[in-house]
């Protein structure tokens, strides 16, 4: 364990910053999951689904849990996914 006081922050810091970049990551993989099970189901729950998984995934990439290009990629798989559903 630290010693030092900064080092003793330092640590307190990265632990905040650790299980809020985890509750962020959770978030993500759940909506993610909602939107492919909602995507055999019907095209309007894959919709709904859609819209609050990007939501997710840009709140975590502005936070600094995903990187922003992770979150844009995995956005725009989910969408292309989810027309590609609405097409068949």
């Amino acid at each position: 364990m630290a010693n030092h006081k900064s080092a003793l922050k330092r640590a307190r810091q990265s632990e905040t910053r650790r299980t809020r970049n985890r509750i962020n990551k959770t978030k993500v993989k759940n909506a993610v999951k909602k939107v492919k099970a909602a995507l055999g189901e019907s095209p309007e729950a894959a919709a709904e689904a859609l819209k609050a998984a990007m939501s997710a995934l840009g709140r975590a990439a502005s936070k600094g849990a995903l990187h922003r290009r992770n979150a844009a990629r995995r956005t725009a798989r989910l969408a292309r996914q989810a027309a590609a559903a609405r097409t068949v």
